[in-house]
């Protein structure tokens, strides 16, 4: 007699049923053209070493015929960094693919990423150039493309606003000619999951020879749908997603990497996709990023701002002190970091501060709690952040007596006692 599968078995079955989501960075590219962000060679390495160690499938390190800083960063790191696929940004041209080609030819997998607009207000205004002469330069560029390195990307930029069906004869052309990836930026942010779906479903089904490519999406943010619109064309077969860290990218941004690949993870049951990217090395990366361009990611972003694992509010705080799957979807130290955060503020409660005073060895009774929480409060009406030093302040003093602080028990005090270690380091 046959049983039904348990869940168990199903989860397993699922596992290995799940496809294998391409992940491309942009960061280095795409992402750098924001105002503020540009790096350095060094920096451009740096960041380049933390993208290998993230697990990223290929890395877009710049755009080559830019500037020489840019073609000798992007040939740095072809050369030191093996791994991942290494892209190199050019516009459908001879000239700029030659350049981008001699950016990436010593790359252990290099790959050519070439891009012609397609709708009619870029070939209008922009380009001044008719359909028949874009189809005929997307072919003859693919070609060339291809001709030098067998990995070529090509995109019809602003192909959400483009006309689909000439859109379709485009992307006709540049898989015709051999190009192994065709990418569908919605690079003014304009699009919705809905309509996004609906071309990429329309293009797999009327490209002739689209099994021989991967399908790719790169999403920008202007309407803040970036990755929902990335998640929606992954259902509809999208296989390769271009994004960056932190979301950075011109105008409001990317698809940000750290969100589409934990919302990959943590809602496996409804996207049966998975990376290779190694979640552990994300807020990782998000830091590094930070500290190269100089700011970081708003407080309030997805799985990498300084919130995203902090809670205030007492409810909030007393569930996640129960059992923090109560609020948190996903564990800090899944994606890097060593805990959640509990502040403390107006909104707190007597169990944030109750576990506070221990974790400073203070173990109060109720009575002595009580009375502290109603200081607390009346202090956190006046003041924004409360510190160690503030919460002894509201202990009597013979209790205070009772476990005198060292310098290392507090929060801050471990943070100057290791800042001091690796400074002597």
């Amino acid at each position: 007699m046959r049983y039904p599968a348990g869940p168990a078995t199903l989860r397993r079955l699922g596992a290995r049923l799940r496809e294998t989501i391409t992940i491309f960075d942009t960061t280095l590219r795409d992402g750098e053209q924001a105002p503020g962000c540009s790096m350095y060679l060094e920096e451009k390495l740096r960041m380049a070493r933390q993208l290998d160690r993230l697990g990223v499938d290929v890395i877009e390190a710049g755009f080559p015929v830019a500037s020489d800083g840019d073609f000798e960063a992007v040939r740095a790191v072809a050369r030191e960094v093996r791994r991942p696929k290494i892209a190199a940004l050019a516009r459908a041209g001879r000239d700029d693919i030659t350049r981008a080609w001699e950016a990436v030819e010593h790359a252990a997998r290099p790959r050519i990423h070439t891009f012609l607009a397609t709708s009619d207000i870029h070939l209008q205004y922009k380009l001044k150039i008719t359909r028949a002469q874009c189809l005929e330069q997307t072919a003859s560029s693919v070609a060339y493309a291809k001709s030098l390195c067998d990995d070529v990307e090509f995109s019809p930029e602003d192909a959400t606003r483009s006309d689909p069906e000439f859109l379709i004869d485009v992307l006709q052309q540049a898989v015709d000619v051999g190009a192994t990836t065709l990418n569908i930026p919605d690079t003014v942010g304009y699009t919705i999951p809905s309509e996004y779906a609906q071309l990429i479903r329309a293009i797999r089904e009327h490209v002739h020879g689209i099994e021989r490519a991967v399908i790719s999406v790169h999403c920008h943010n202007d309407l803040g749908l970036a990755v929902a619109n990335s998640l929606a064309a992954i259902g509809e077969g999208a296989r390769q997603v271009e994004c960056t860290v932190n979301g950075i990218g011109e105008r409001a941004g990317n698809a940000a990497l750290e969100e589409i690949v934990m919302a990959l993870r943590v809602r496996a049951d409804r996207l049966p996709y998975e990376t290779g990217v190694v979640t552990q090395e994300i807020v990782p990366s998000s830091r590094l990023l930070s500290e190269l361009i100089g700011f970081s990611a708003q407080p309030n972003k997805a799985v990498v701002g300084a919130n995203a694992f902090a809670h205030e509010a007492g409810i909030h705080q007393h569930g996640v002190l129960s059992n923090p799957l109560c609020y948190e979807i996903m564990t800090p130290e899944s994606v890097g970091l060593e805990a959640n955060r509990i502040v403390l503020g107006k909104h707190s409660g007597r169990h944030a501060l109750a576990r506070r005073y221990a974790e400073l060895g203070y173990e109060l009774t109720r009575e002595q709690l009580n009375s502290a929480y109603r200081r607390f409060s009346t202090l956190a009406d006046r003041k924004k952040n409360i510190y160690d030093l503030d919460l002894l302040s509201l202990l009597p003093t013979e209790l205070r007596r009772k476990r005198r602080i060292s310098p290392t028990d507090s929060t801050e005090g471990r943070l100057r006692t290791s800042r001091a270690a690796a400074g002597a380091r």
